[in-house]
């Protein structure tokens, strides 16, 4: 069912003012563990929204890897990474750990994704790297269910900058 211009659903923000303020505390220290690379967290960040149907959130995410120097060639191949060859072997890995936790499958995480995420990260990177790929699908869940519009905070954010729009 496509949703193209329909109206958001309702302010979440405004509604609910102390659990945003909760998962944006929790947003922010995940960014701020300095666990893994900020490039890495756009490129989770992004991965899952395309998943997730998330156009807020992949809007904001693009618009902000590219402010911080993502290549644009790498931010259209976010959805076909396993054919690019413009991923490094733990953005692979990171890539594979955030489609894996985004879609969890009924028979869970295999031991090979495991063994091999666990070969490019260390066991707290790891750990990072799953709360951002909780917290962006938590994002994503409630911009899809509210319809958030795409570029609505950009000048709030400084996003109007990436020259995208």
């Amino acid at each position: 069912m496509s949703h193209t211009n329909n109206p958001p659903r309702l302010n979440y923000a405004e509604q609910s003012p102390e659990l945003i303020k909760k998962l944006q505390d929790f947003s922010m220290a995940i960014a701020n563990g300095g666990h893994i690379e900020p490039q890495l967290s756009y490129l989770v960040d992004i991965r899952a929204s395309q998943m997730n149907g998330c156009a807020f959130c992949l809007d904001m995410h693009v618009k902000e890897a590219k402010l911080h120097g993502e290549r644009e060639l790498r931010l259209y191949h976010t959805a076909i990474w396993r054919e690019s060859p413009l991923f490094t072997a733990k953005e692979r890995a990171a890539l594979a750990w955030t489609e894996a936790l985004t879609q969890i499958a009924p028979t869970g995480i295999s031991d090979e994704l495991y063994a091999a995420v666990r070969e490019q990260f260390d066991e707290k990177e790891l750990s990072t790297l799953t709360f951002r790929v909780m917290a962006i699908n938590a994002w994503n869940r409630a911009n899809v269910a509210f319809r958030t519009t795409p570029g609505a905070f950009d000048k709030a954010f400084g996003l109007d900058k990436a020259g995208l729009g």
